[in-house]
């Protein structure tokens, strides 16, 4: 019994000297960060912020990228520099944010699917079909991307939108499916 309340102590100090490192690379977060999640300089975030990562289950985030509360995320996640991620975001696996993202709050980014299976049980196998996000893209409040979507660079995906298929550069795109309202300028 006395050996196990040294280890709990021993992993308290830990747990201590981990957060007072992460304090340095910024000061305003007070996050644990489980094994193979990296985080850049100067990023904010939210000490309800819950990761899940391990081997071959890596979350890479940019400098200078803000998460804030209630978010989810589940590696294989990228997240790149200068990203915003709002409050109660779910990003799964194999989803990748280019640079300077913004992300509303309530978005879901779901790949986590199934091949069709027989008649005795339909939910198959599990698939993680990829979501990439291109560079400068702005997505609103509220929206879900299925897994196998890419969303070009300089987009705008409206609030409330389910995106099921790709959306090219430079896009505003809404609705439920989502789809092309217009063009936008570079």
């Amino acid at each position: 019994m006395q050996e196990l309340k040294l280890e709990i102590s021993h992993l308290k100090r830990q747990i201590t000297e981990l957060q007072k490192q992460l304090r340095a690379i910024s000061p305003r977060t007070d996050v644990w960060l489980p094994p193979d999640t990296f985080v850049g300089d100067n990023c904010t975030i939210a000490p309800t912020v819950q990761f899940m990562s391990g081997e071959d289950r890596e979350i890479r985030i940019g400098a200078r990228t803000n998460i804030y509360r209630g978010t989810e995320i589940t590696g294989p996640v990228t997240i790149g520099s200068g990203c915003l991620v709002n409050r109660d975001g779910y990003l799964r696996s194999n989803t990748t944010l280019g640079d300077n993202v913004m992300v509303g709050p309530f978005t879901r980014f779901v790949t986590d699917s199934h091949e069709i299976g027989p008649s005795s049980k339909r939910g198959g196998a599990n698939k993680w079909p990829p979501i990439v996000v291109g560079d400068g893209t702005w997505i609103g409040a509220s929206v879900t991307i299925l897994g196998g979507v890419s969303i070009g660079k300089g987009c705008i995906i409206a609030a409330g939108a389910v995106v099921i298929s790709d959306i090219p550069d430079n896009s505003l795109a809404g609705g439920v499916p989502a789809r092309i309202i217009r063009k936008l300028n570079e």
